[in-house]
């Protein structure tokens, strides 16, 4: 037949096949010559023959790529001989099965490289590792960002929709110190000016500055002037307060100013200069050698006593009720200086027990012979042993213990101080200076009868939340009990040694990584903090693009402490800061290692208002905070806690967010809301971390 002829013989097919077939060849080619010429049914066949070829080229791909589904027996030819249906297709047919396969080959590759991008961009997106950059800004990290803002959009306008403005009548407003709604509740004789959250009403909207607000000026010129719209307190209140504010502060045009060459400021340096002599010492510059760092300082008047102490590398935290005009309080902060509102009334303070060096009053407007002297209870709560009480008052002055009224105060006050185991150090004028016994035993030593009792370890506890005041003596069951004379002073107080360390759970190793950690990302932190990074084109390479400069902030809120670490890195760059370190309720204890360090903090739930005046922080810093919050039980959202961030944040301020990737995307497209420029930066040492950088813009209320 054609069909069998027209085909070659598998070479391999049997043994000697490449011989059988060179033989064979002349008599193919005889037969072909003496062949008769084609006819109709000839042209028929070799067309049916092409079809069959391509049918069996078509089932061989298949079985190629599916040896499963071949058939394992062998095509025969007419002869009996086995054959290859690859082989025994024609030139053309070899040439369509190699297009098809090649068509074959180019899809597959498509495929291949649609997953393998697909892949590619999943994985960055998720694991890819880059460097806090400093002076320009890496491309993967924008690819990222880009599909982050792709990915906020999708989540449609409901999502994105920008937070609402609160009323004019919000500007100073400090949610849970609502008088009004305190009198409607039935609180009187003072306690209507404290702090009420259960009873106050979140407010998600944005706080707008008040009129004509202007950004602060920069420590320390920010330190003696400040402006006279950002505050609530106005020129009349200035001008008609008493004797010594007026000497304090001096109005001019626009500004309040607090001058070092004023009258009062050598009345602040004369005073300070009294109280050490006082002591014992020199001058105030030796306190830090007595073992004086920290000061709470009881209803500050403006902060001239702590402004002038902090160039003795004292800290002094002011506290003061609130004040619907702001004083006190909010002047402090807007000069640089810490502060928060805090009362003395019916609750204990968020302080843990000794925690500060020296509590002073002066004209603090409390009456410490009041409740049969609890509230001087709650200043032996916080003061260390060894350290100092001052209280400057009119009342102890030679002519005004002639008032019988004046007399009797002064005699209860005097001996419920001994009572504590105060001893009284001096008195001059108006100041009377105690120093609280080193030692426990003086308590076991007191008269019978003498009142006050040793609180219970129930009782004496290291996280009193604004707990109802103890009448009992608190502190003497901690292992930080250590008088003040034998603490290490400052600065190298800030690093507490292995067995300093040991009282507080806390190993060495643990500290010192926790040290070198803050110190590097300080370093990278200052870097970012320029609003070139939110340019649409990248910064140049190298470092053409100077540093912020080094007094750029004031006033740092870091609202998940820890360790302190991050505040004890600014200071070590030599930033001009003061760091409030926040310790969540929700988390570890970590407020009391603070304070011993020589820093200053507080205890708070994040689920309630902060203690502070609106735009009072220039930074908001949180690490870890979202992961704590997230994993509790609380009646709170994200959007509560940047509703409140962006209250205690200036206008130009920063946020600073570290925390896992799924919270950092949260918190980003969160932050569009809030109108504030964002930037998520990416962690060299944890892939499973994302750094957001936030600045809040300056939106000025429209004029009517």
């Amino acid at each position: 037949m054609v069909f069998g002829m027209s085909r070659p013989l598998h070479r391999n097919s049997i043994s000697g096949g490449g011989r059988f077939a060179e033989s064979n060849r002349d008599s193919w080619d005889s037969q072909m010559k003496s062949k008769s010429p084609r006819t109709e049914k000839d042209d028929v066949d070799r067309n049916r023959s092409t079809s069959d070829h391509n049918s069996l080229s078509l089932r061989f791909l298949v079985n190629l790529i599916f040896p499963e589904n071949s058939s394992s027996k062998s095509v025969l030819s007419d002869s009996g001989f086995g054959s290859d249906p690859f082989n025994m297709s024609s030139s053309r047919s070899r040439h369509n099965l190699i297009l098809l396969f090649l068509r074959f080959s180019l899809v597959l590759i498509v495929i291949l490289a649609l997953f393998g991008s697909l892949w590619w961009t999943i994985s960055i997106s998720t694991s890819s590792r880059g460097y806090i950059f400093k002076g320009y800004r890496k491309l993967q990290e924008q690819l990222i960002s880009d599909l982050s803002d792709i990915g906020d959009l999708s989540l449609g306008a409901a999502r994105l929709k920008e937070m609402d403005y609160c009323s004019e009548e919000s500007e100073n407003h400090v949610p849970c110190f609502n008088i009004s709604q305190n009198l409607e509740l039935g609180y009187t004789e003072g306690n209507e000016y404290d702090r009420q959250c259960e009873h106050g009403s979140k407010q998600n909207c944005l706080v707008f500055p008040p009129r004509n607000y202007r950004v602060p000026l920069r420590w320390p010129t920010g330190r003696d002037v400040i402006w006279v719209s950002n505050v609530k307190i106005t020129a009349q209140e200035v001008l008609s307060s008493g004797s010594l504010t007026k000497r304090m502060m001096m109005l001019e045009e626009d500004q309040i100013s607090f001058r070092s060459d004023s009258i009062m400021f050598d009345g602040v340096e004369d005073y300070s200069h009294q109280i050490a002599e006082m002591i014992g010492l020199r001058n105030e510059s030796n306190f830090i050698q007595a073992g004086v760092r920290t000061v709470l300082d009881i209803g500050c008047g403006y902060g001239s006593f702590g402004a002038h102490l902090f160039s003795k590398q004292l800290l002094t935290m002011c506290i003061a009720n609130y004040e619907a005009s702001g004083s006190q309080v909010q002047l402090t902060l807007e000069r640089g200086l810490p502060a928060m509102i805090g009362s003395f009334k019916s609750k204990q303070l968020p302080y843990p027990s000794l925690s500060f060096d020296m509590v002073h009053c002066a004209r603090c407007g409390i009456d410490w012979d009041d409740k049969d002297g609890i509230l001087l209870v709650e200043v032996d709560r916080v003061l260390r042993p060894g350290g100092y009480f001052v209280w400057t008052s009119p009342i102890t002055n030679a002519q005004s213990l002639r008032n019988k009224e004046n007399q009797k105060k002064w005699t209860v006050v005097h001996n419920f101080a001994e009572n504590l185991c105060w001893d009284m150090l001096s008195q001059q004028e108006e100041t009377v200076v105690w120093k609280k016994t080193s030692k426990k035993d003086c308590y076991a030593s007191r008269k019978s009868g003498s009142g006050l009792s040793i609180c219970s370890k129930g009782q004496d506890v290291e996280t009193p939340y604004y707990r109802p005041l103890q009448p009992c003596i608190g502190g003497t069951h901690s292992h930080r009990w250590i008088p003040i004379e034998r603490r290490t002073t400052w600065p190298s107080r800030a690093k507490l040694n292995s067995t300093e360390l040991e009282v507080h759970g806390v190993h060495s190793e643990e500290f010192a990584d926790d040290a070198i950690n803050w110190n590097s990302a300080v370093r990278n932190y200052w870097s970012l903090l320029s609003p070139l990074i939110f340019s649409d084109h990248p910064k140049r390479p190298g470092d053409e693009d100077p540093s912020p400069p080094y007094n750029m902030l004031r006033n740092v809120l870091d609202m998940n402490a820890r360790f302190g670490g991050f505040n004890s890195a600014l200071l070590e760059s030599g930033k001009t800061v003061w760091v409030m370190n926040v310790v969540p309720t929700s988390g570890p204890n970590y407020l009391p290692l603070i304070l011993d360090r020589g820093f200053v903090g507080v205890l708070h739930d994040w689920c309630e208002a902060f203690p502070t005046y609106p735009r009072t922080y220039d930074m908001v810093h949180a690490e870890g905070l979202l992961s704590l919050e997230t994993g509790q039980q609380h009646r709170c959202t994200m959007l509560d806690l940047f509703t409140e961030m962006d209250r205690l944040l200036r206008p130009e301020g920063w946020v600073i967010l570290r925390d896992t990737v799924p919270l950092i995307e949260s918190a980003r497209a969160l932050a569009t809301r809030f109108r504030w420029d964002a930037r998520v930066v990416e962690l060299e040492s944890n892939s499973d971390e994302r750094l957001l950088l936030c600045q809040k813009p300056f939106f000025k209320r429209q004029q009517k």
